[in-house]
């Protein structure tokens, strides 16, 4: 039965010692181009950058050590359960710290792919055009910073990704079907080629970080080093776009298919005017068994309280009917209703991820046509000391970064309505927990490490199961619906196919309550994926 639905580092590295150096340098030559505004922001810029990230480097630290505090204390009463499973845990354990290492760290890294590298480039093209040298080391060693930062990002969410596809081939081969088995296959697809464009992308950003380390030291193949770094920022900007792309065009595919699915009111207007009929027949029935109780009852003949018990008898049965006609064509509305939401909901995500998709994959697209102008330049001034060069890659930058600060907007406001309006989004029969105040939530919004576990899109997946379960979990679902529901679940990338199941034994597994879990997370993992 469906639920109703609820509104409800101490260590320097070579690049600053670099800098260092060149600073001391300008200071003997009297240099006064190394005291200008520009040179002051830019070691602001690398300052502000290391700081930031030993700082993520600390509160990962506090964070990992409070939670084994906790977790100690907790686990007192189980050691000899977690004797029994050391590597689990500690594989775990290492996956959880690089996972919050590298969500520390993502803000960083934002903030210089949408604004310190960008303004790298600005001065770069400047001290090129003035021909001022001292600009021109600064702008390099800050972007030697900004690279170094990109790597470390990238370098843990490489590892992470590749640990969480590690485990999710795992899973899949221990569920060898089902929506635990495709769920886990879906996962180690994705998290496997993240982890091959990370690796990729690490690459970029070591060859970006060889490029500006040249420049600081008036390296003889700084030439060289700028072409490589070109064509490798290119290469990865290709290739996230083309992904980019394939990403869009599975969610188009998807939204098709499920536009396919028809109005809901359109596609069971039958079966609700049917049910309408059999109310009205059913309280006709009543009405005229209450008729004939009471021609009973006024009857003086003989057998008279025969009659009457009889016409009771029939009357009541009647209105029992007529109960369960209307019950019937109530649910029916309600679930019409229901399902007309949810392949609504289905829809908007696919349109929202094709929105950010061609945004994300345009401005890698950007990036890429910026890498190729700077393997082009380099045997003169590189990249930023080429206007094109120098505006494709801010444009590019700008793309990525406006997808970046959605996302993130979109996710801290789900965590806010997570605790402020818990009852929102409820499951039905489960008591919602207290609702925070709106400074903890603000709070709670703020930690964009976490993910958001009772939002939206986890109550719409339940309501899609409890359309399409079988008798055993919705019997009050009529067999019409339960059908148009379970086409959802195919045109969602659901279906028995993508399970290595047969049709039949696919509807059985949705009539198995055991696995309703797996279920709701297999359908709320595929609305958000395209």
């Amino acid at each position: 039965m469906s639920t109703p639905f609820r509104r409800t580092s101490t260590r320097q590295s070579a690049a600053v010692l670099a800098s260092a150096r060149q600073r001391q340098e300008g200071t003997r030559t009297g240099n006064t181009s190394v005291r200008s505004t520009e040179h002051a922001f830019l070691e602001m810029q690398s300052r502000v950058g290391n700081r930031a990230a030993t700082a993520a480097v600390q509160r990962a630290r506090n964070t990992t050590r409070d939670g084994e505090a906790e977790s100690g204390d907790a686990s007192a009463g189980a050691t000899n359960a977690k004797k029994n499973a050391p590597k689990k845990d500690y594989r775990d354990r290492i996956a959880g710290l690089l996972d919050r290492f590298k969500k520390n760290l993502e803000p960083i890294d934002t903030f210089i792919k949408g604004f310190q590298t960008p303004t790298n480039g600005a001065f770069t093209q400047q001290a090129a055009a003035a021909a001022n040298e001292g600009l021109k080391h600064s702008a390099a060693a800050s972007g030697a910073s900004a690279a170094s930062g990109n790597l470390l990002t990238e370098a843990a969410g490489t590892v992470v990704s590749g640990m969480d596809a590690y485990k999710n081939i795992k899973d899949a081969r221990k569920h060898e079907t089902g929506a635990g088995h495709h769920t886990a296959k879906k996962k180690a697809k994705v998290k496997g080629a993240d982890t091959v464009v990370g690796a990729a992308g690490s690459g970029s950003y070591s060859a970006a970080i060889a490029k500006e380390v040249t420049k600081v030291q008036k390296a003889a193949d700084a030439a060289v080093a700028s072409e490589a770094s070109g064509i490798a920022s290119a290469s990865i900007g290709a290739v996230k776009g083309m992904r980019s792309a394939l990403r869009a065009g599975g969610a188009a595919r998807k939204y098709r298919q499920v536009k396919k699915l028809g109005d809901p009111h359109l596609v069971h207007a039958a079966s609700l005017a049917r049910l309408k009929e059999s109310r009205e027949q059913a309280g006709w029935a009543a009405a005229e068994a209450y008729v004939a109780l009471d021609a009973y009852w006024k009857d003086e003949g003989p057998g008279r309280l025969e009659h009457v018990s009889e016409a009771v008898d029939a009357a009541w049965e009647a209105m029992g009917e007529a109960r369960d006609a209307a019950e019937s064509l109530q649910r029916a509305e309600r679930d019409v209703e229901m399902l007309n939401t949810v392949q609504g909901y289905a829809k908007k995500k696919q349109l929202t991820k094709i929105g950010k998709e061609a945004v994300g994959g345009g401005g890698e697209s950007v990036k890429a046509a910026a890498g190729v102008v700077t393997a082009v330049a380099a045997g003169t001034a590189g990249l930023a000391s080429n206007p094109v060069g120098w505006g494709l890659a801010g444009a590019g930058a700008g793309l990525v970064l406006g997808v970046t600060m959605y996302k993130a907007l979109r996710a801290a406001t789900k965590r806010y309505e997570e605790v402020h309006h818990p009852e929102r989004w409820a499951t039905q029969g489960e008591t919602p927990a207290e609702a925070a105040s709106r400074g903890e939530s603000l709070k709670h919004a703020l930690k964009f490490w976490k993910k958001v576990s009772k939002g939206q899109r986890q109550a719409m997946a339940r309501e899609i199961y409890a359309l399409a379960a079988g008798p055993d979990v919705s019997g009050g679902t009529t067999a019409e619906m339960r059908e148009s529901a379970r086409a959802l679940l195919v045109a969602l990338k659901s279906g028995p196919a993508q399970h290595k199941l047969a049709p039949e034994a696919w509807a059985e597994s949705l009539n198995d309550p055991a696995r309703k879990s797996g279920w709701i997370k297999e359908i709320a993992e595929q609305l958000a994926s395209g």
